[in-house]
C-alpha cells in the first residue's frame, strides 16, 4: 500500500508540474509581489527606519521570505479548486489509485514551486547588498524552518481550495496571511509599537519564525525563537492536515 501510494504521488506530482512549467506566469507573480516589497522597502523606506541592523536588507528578507510562501499558496488552492470543478477528482477516483495521493500531488508542488520562488527573492537580495555568515547547518535549518511553514500554509490553502465556491474565493483566503508580517518584527522591531499592537506582534507566529531565521542567518544565539516557531509551525501542519483530509473525504464520499 505504502509503495503504492508512492508512486501514485510521484505520477500525479508530475502532472501538476508539468501544468506550472507551461503556465510559468504563476510562478513569476508569485516572485514579483515579495520582489517589489523587497526593493521599495530597502530603496524608499529603509532610509527612515530604524532597526539596529547596518543593512536593512539584511533585517528584512526574513519577513520577505514568508510573504513569498504567502503569495505561492494561494496557487494551491487555486489549482484544487480547478480541479475540483473540471471533474478530474471523480475520474481520479474510479482508478486503482491511492486517494490521498492527489493531495499530496498538490502539496509536494506547492513546496518545489515555494523552494524555487525563495531561491530567487534570495538571489535579488543578494544584487541588493544581503549577506550572511552564517554556515551551512544555519543555512539548513532554515530552509527547513522554511520548509515546515510551506507545508503548514499548503495544507491550509487545501481546504479552501476544496471548499470555495468561486476561484476569488479559494484564493482570497491568502491575503490575510501576505499582510500578517506587517504586524510582526519582520519591517520594524515590535518595542516602537504601541501597546495593544506590539502584544499582538509579539505573540503571532510570524514574529517567532522572523526572529528565528534572522538569528540564524545572523549567527545570533536563536534562544526560544526557534522552538516556539518549530511549535507554531508544526501545530498549524497538524491541525491543517486533519482539517484538510477531513473535507477532502466528505468531498469525494
Amino acid at each position: 500500500m505504502t509503495k503504492h501510494f508512492f508512486v501514485d504521488t510521484t505520477v500525479l506530482l508530475g502532472r501538476s508540474l508539468r501544468h506550472i512549467t507551461r503556465s510559468l506566469d504563476t510562478v513569476i507573480t508569485t516572485v514579483v509581489t515579495p520582489i517589489a516589497m523587497m526593493l521599495m522597502f530597502v530603496y524608499v523606506f529603509g532610509g527612515a527606519i530604524r532597526t539596529g541592523s547596518d543593512s536593512y536588507v539584511n533585517y528584512l528578507l526574513p519577513g520577505i521570505l514568508l510573504i513569498t510562501v504567502a503569495s505561492g499558496i494561494a496557487y494551491t488552492a487555486f489549482r484544487l479548486f480547478m480541479d475540483m470543478q473540471s471533474g478530474i477528482f471523480e475520474r481520479f477516483q474510479s482508478m486503482p489509485i491511492a486517494r490521498s495521493s492527489v493531495l499530496w500531488a498538490h502539496v509536494l508542488t506547492s513546496l518545489v514551486a515555494n523552494l524555487i520562488s525563495l531561491v530567487v527573492v534570495v538571489l535579488v537580495a543578494l544584487l541588493m547588498g544581503f549577506r550572511s555568515s552564517a554556515g551551512p547547518l544555519a543555512w539548513l535549518a532554515v530552509a527547513g524552518i522554511l520548509v515546515l511553514f510551506t507545508l503548514a500554509l499548503t495544507w491550509l490553502a487545501v481546504i479552501p481550495g476544496l471548499t470555495a465556491k468561486s476561484v476569488d474565493g479559494a484564493s482570497a483566503f491568502s491575503y490575510p496571511l501576505i499582510f500578517l508580517p506587517f504586524l510582526s518584527s519582520a519591517f520594524v522591531p515590535t518595542d516602537t509599537m504601541p501597546g495593544p499592537v506590539r502584544a499582538f506582534a509579539e505573540n503571532q507566529p510570524v514574529t517567532s519564525i522572523v526572529n528565528a531565521i534572522r538569528s540564524l542567518y545572523t549567527q545570533q544565539p536563536v534562544g526560544t525563537d526557534i522552538w516556539i516557531a518549530l511549535a507554531w509551525c508544526v501545530g498549524i501542519l497538524g491541525i491543517a492536515y486533519v482539517l484538510a483530509t477531513i473535507t477532502y473525504r466528505r468531498k469525494i464520499s
